[in-house]
């Protein structure tokens, strides 16, 4: 049987040539472009100068390309900056923080230690544990107590004036029940007319003033001090100022920050020695100097 010239396949041969004249064009080029002689570098400079400038098109896909990548690493690179920053920047805040404590608690310790008292009261700082919830703070503790020679009654200030008075002592803490508790009644007087009153709390930041002798002499902007009348506190510890409500009630404006309690000075405060015998005052003690007789001189 005769074969069929009609399925004669050229696609091999015709591959293979090709492949051999791609081959043969790859070769002669990089041989042409290695040859080092004058004329053959004119050539590839007009060459350069004919196909460059047209292969615009082509290379504006890879410099795309090239460009995009450069910024996507740009990109990372600024991400990764970001982060850092952020990081850096809650480290910061949160040394800022610390810094701010640190002074706030540096200032009222230096308030402590900078206000002037009666020199026969000593005293003990306490750290406040914690308050009753109350968004007055009626009472705080301390952690100091019985341990710590802690009596109940003592006076207990800031670094300015009167918070409280002891109520309570345990064997490591005490409760502070503070001039603003309902169940305070702290005789005061006030400066500079020397008018006696009672600052009697109502839970309120402000409590009122009450039993004055002659609110007409009284002013705001006048200082309040405790009295000493009762023994329970020291006298000259200061209130606060005097201030009216929108109904004209005098209240006062107390000089101790409620809102940032943490350290409270309990006054080691025994009272005042009763007077037993008046000739004691007068200098009639044993062994003391008698003031002479008056005689009476006759003509």
């Amino acid at each position: 049987m005769a074969k069929d010239s009609t399925n004669v396949d050229y696609t091999g041969p015709l591959r293979r040539l090709v492949l051999a004249v791609l081959v043969l064009l790859l070769t002669g080029t990089f041989l042409l472009w290695r040859i080092d002689s004058p004329r053959v570098e004119r050539f590839r400079a007009q060459v350069t100068d004919q196909i460059v400038p047209n292969l615009d098109w082509a290379m504006a896909p890879i410099t795309g390309t090239i460009n995009l990548a450069r910024d996507f690493q740009s990109y990372r690179r600024i991400v990764e900056q970001n982060s850092e920053l952020r990081r850096e920047l809650r480290q910061m805040q949160s040394w800022k923080e610390a810094a701010l404590q640190l002074e706030q608690e540096n200032a009222r310790l230096l308030d402590l230690n900078n206000v002037r008292l009666d020199p026969r009261l000593t005293y003990i700082t306490g750290v406040v544990l914690a308050d009753s919830g109350s968004p007055f703070r009626q009472s705080v503790l301390l952690n100091v107590g019985a341990r710590d020679g802690i009596v109940e009654g003592w006076a207990t200030m800031d670094g300015i004036g009167l918070v409280g008075r002891i109520s309570g002592v345990a064997q490591n803490t005490s409760r502070v029940i503070m001039v603003t508790d309902a169940s305070s009644r702290i005789p005061a007087v006030i400066q500079p007319s020397g008018q006696r009153a009672i600052v009697a709390g109502d839970n309120s930041a402000a409590p009122p003033i009450d039993f004055l002798e002659n609110p007409d002499l009284v002013r705001p902007g006048d200082r309040v001090v405790t009295s000493g009348d009762g023994g329970v506190f020291p006298a000259g510890l200061l209130l606060g100022q005097v201030a009216a409500d929108p109904g004209g009630r005098l209240r006062v404006r107390l000089a101790a920050d409620y809102e940032r309690l943490e350290f409270l000075r309990v006054l080691r405060h025994y009272g005042n020695e009763p007077v037993s015998d008046t000739t004691d005052v007068l200098g009639g003690q044993d062994g003391a100097e008698q003031p002479p007789e008056l005689t009476e001189v006759t003509e």
